[in-house]
Order: C-alpha cells, then structure tokens, then sequence
C-alpha cells in the first residue's frame, strides 16, 4: 500500500494455480527453513497451533486454495490474491469480508533479508497461522470494517493499532514474553531483536498504541504486550473511534526514533 513497487504479482490460471520458478520455490524454502528454527520459545502458542493446522510445504510455495481449504473451516477467512500494492479501501474491503490480501510475488535473493512491502512470505507465513483462531479473526475483520468508513485522520491512527498488534504485537504469558505479530515472526532478525533486552517493551493500553508513531524501515523501538489473544475479542468490542478521537486530541509521543529529515518524510502509516 505503497506508490511505487518493483514487483510484479503472478496470475492465477484457469485453475487457480500459480506457477512459482525454481528460484522462487528456494527463495520461499531458505525463507521458511532458516525462520521456523527461530520459533521455539518466541511464537505464541496460538500461532504454532495455526502452523500446524496450515502443515506448509517447505520445499514450494504453497497455492492459496490450500490455505483456505484450512482457513474457510476454522474463522471463515481466505486468503485473497492481491497486486503487489493495493489501495487502503481495497484492503480495508477486504479485511471487512474475511478476505486476507496476498501479494503473489516473493522476495528476490538481493533483498531475502530486509522488504518493505509485505511479499507472499510475509503474508502466508506471518499472518495465516493466526487467522485460524477466533480472537484473531474476528479482531482483524472488526478493523477492516471499522477502517473502510473512517476517515484519512482517523485511519491514520487506527494503523497504529495495526501495527502494533497484527504486525508487531506480543503476549505477556506464563511462559515470558511469546511473538504473534506476522511482521516479526516473518523476520528472523526481528524475532531475535525482541529478545535482545534493547526494545523497551510495555502492556498494552489503547491510548498509548493509538499515539505512538512508527518506523516501518527499523528494529520497533517499542512492542506492546497484550495478556491474552482473547483481549482482542475485547478491544473488537469497544468504540474504538472514541478512543482514536481522544487520541488526537492528545496528539501524539514524541518519537523514539532517530528523525528520517535527510532521507523524506516520517514512514508513520
């Protein structure tokens, strides 16, 4: 949901298939072998619930009807095949009809580390595993419909909420902290970074997430813990467009970030 991309998605044949290449299948394969030995005591459990449920190949990229052949019983989710870059109604639509946006293009080699635009890796691997629980479905619908009537202002601060959930979000357990955002669990030296004692990491409350800005090219300088995943079905259930009024009215923290003057604009939303 950039302006500019270098990426092409594929196309689907008559079939609903995609032909992925032999690099792509690599690329798709170092990218799942290397990030699933970072998950033992940093995925939540519900996302490793989910892992299993989707059982993805590691040696291909998978096909999305595979996906939804998992995702439709569980949530009423599919995943749906996306450009590379779509507009924010488009994927606020979406989100609202339980359709989560593929991007079907992959990484190339020169860039497997670091991507700013979310490539199916990102997508299926990150996101899918937690669309087959109920909290995290119905969370992720809830904002697409709160976002598709919104205003610009106020989706700029409800993808704050975003971020720092779907994207970036932790859960304090009985077990110590547990990823479920898919921007870190796709990222191998993200998921190692939120143990790495530099972040500084805090309970979550609405008000706070909704007024912190965000990078979305460095290491988050702060993550948010929620109790449970169930405290999403809470959240679903509040006014959130109160709280995102409150919030402006607040304004925003101050960054904690070193300032992008000499390189554009703030990539806050």
């Amino acid at each position: 949901m950039t302006s500019q991309t270098q990426y092409t998605a594929k196309q689907a044949d008559s079939n609903g298939l995609i032909s992925w290449s032999n690099q792509e299948n690599h690329t798709w394969n170092l990218l799942i072998s290397r990030q699933l030995k970072q998950l033992p005591n940093k995925a939540c459990n519900e996302y490793l619930q989910g892992l299993k449920k989707l059982n993805l190949p590691q040696e291909h990229l998978p096909q999305l009807g595979e996906l939804n052949r998992v995702l439709q019983p569980c949530t009423g989710w599919t995943c749906k095949a996306v450009p590379a870059l779509i507009s924010f109604d488009t994927f606020f639509k979406l989100l609202a009809s339980r359709q989560f946006p593929v991007a079907t293009f992959i990484r190339t080699p020169q860039e497997i580390d670091y991507l700013e635009e979310p490539d199916i890796f990102h997508e299926i691997f990150g996101h899918c595993a937690m669309l087959t629980h109920p909290a995290f479905a119905a969370f992720t619908q809830m904002y697409g419909q709160l976002g598709l009537n919104a205003s610009h202002q106020e989706r700029i601060y409800l993808a704050r909420l975003y971020w720092f959930t779907v994207e970036f979000g932790l859960l304090n357990t009985a077990d110590g902290i547990r990823i479920f955002g898919g921007g870190i669990l796709s990222s191998p030296g993200e998921t190692e970074y939120v143990y790495s004692g530099k972040p500084t990491i805090k309970p979550f409350e609405l008000l706070d997430v909704l007024r912190t800005p965000y990078r979305i090219d460095i290491m988050q300088p702060i993550y948010f813990t929620l109790d449970s995943i169930e405290q999403l079905f809470e959240l679903s259930k509040l006014d959130l467009l109160a709280y995102v009024h409150r919030a402006i009215s607040l304004g925003l923290h101050p960054p904690t970030y070193p300032s992008k003057q000499d390189c554009g604009d703030n990539n806050d939303e």
